[in-house]
C-alpha cells in the first residue's frame, strides 16, 4: 500500500495529523535501528505538500550522550563516534523551532528566531526521508547540514563531522555520495528560492492556546506499521 507521503506502508496508509495535535518527531542512531532522539512536537500544518510541526520552548527531550555523561559538543571529533554512548532526557532552551519537511526530500527545513521573535535563519537538516507511523515520524540524520540567512546568503555546516561520520565507518562511500547529492539539490532549491523558503513561514507564530507536549515513557517504542 501507499500511505499519505507517497511511500509505501506495511499496514495500510497513515492519517494526516490535525492541527492541534502532538506527535514525535524522532532520529535513529546512525547504522543502527535505535531511537536516540525523540522530541515532542505540535502539528501546525500536514498535507500533500508539507509536514510543519512547532517545537516549543522548554520542551521535554532525549538525546544522545557520551556513556559518562558527556556532551557530545563536548567530545573531541576524534572519539565522538567511538567511545560508547547513552540517552539522555534534557529540556529544549532558547526560542522554539518550526521544522518543516516536503514528502519525499532526504531534508528537512528548520526556521529560527531569536528572542522577540526577530527571524534568525532557516537551517536544512540532511536526512532521510521521513517514515510516517501513528505516533509521528522517524528519520535518519546524516551529519551535513545547511543555514540559510535572511539575505539568501548560505554556508554548510559540520562538514568536519560529516567527514569523521565516513571516517569510522557510520557512513559508507555511496550513501556519503547521495547525501552530497542531496545537499546540492537543496541549495538548488535555495538558488530558485522555491519552498518552503518562499512560503513565509518566518512570519509564523504559535496559537497561544497551545500547551507544550510532554514525553511519553515510551517514547523508543517500535511503531506497530512503519512507512518505508
Amino acid at each position: 500500500m501507499t500511505d499519505l507521503d507517497g511511500t509505501t506502508t506495511a499496514g495500510g496508509p497513515v492519517a494526516r495529523w490535525a492541527p492541534g495535535e502532538h506527535i514525535l518527531w524522532r532520529y535513529r542512531e546512525n547504522s543502527g535501528h535505535r531511537v536516540h532522539i525523540c522530541r515532542p512536537v505540535t502539528v501546525v500544518r500536514d498535507d500533500e505538500d508539507v509536514l510543519a510541526v512547532w517545537m516549543a520552548p522548554g520542551t521535554e527531550c532525549v538525546k544522545p550522550v557520551i556513556a559518562d555523561g558527556t556532551p557530545l559538543h563536548r567530545e573531541p571529533l576524534a572519539t565522538r563516534y567511538t567511545k560508547p554512548r547513552a540517552v539522555r532526557r534534557g529540556r529544549w532552551s532558547g526560542t522554539g523551532v518550526l521544522k518543516l519537511a516536503r514528502p519525499g526530500e532526504p531534508w528537512s527545513v528548520w526556521l529560527f528566531w531569536e528572542p522577540g521573535w526577530r527571524f534568525k535563519n532557516w537551517y536544512v537538516n540532511l536526512e532521510d526521508p521521513r517514515a510516517r507511523w501513528s505516533g509521528g515520524v522517524d528519520s535518519e540524520d546524516h551529519f551535513l547540514d545547511i543555514s540559510v540567512r535572511p539575505d539568501r546568503s548560505w554556508r554548510w555546516h559540520d562538514e568536519d563531522e560529516f567527514a569523521e561520520a565516513r571516517r569510522v565507518g557510520l557512513m559508507e562511500a555511496g550513501k556519503a555520495a547521495e547525501v552530497r547529492a542531496a545537499g546540492r539539490a537543496a541549495l538548488d532549491v535555495i538558488a530558485a528560492w522555491g519552498a518552503p523558503f518562499s512560503d513565509g513561514w518566518q512570519h509564523w507564530r504559535p496559537d497561544p492556546s497551545w500547551v507544550v507536549p510532554s514525553l511519553p515513557d515510551d517514547w523508543d517504542r517500535t511503531p506497530a506499521h512503519v512507512s518505508s
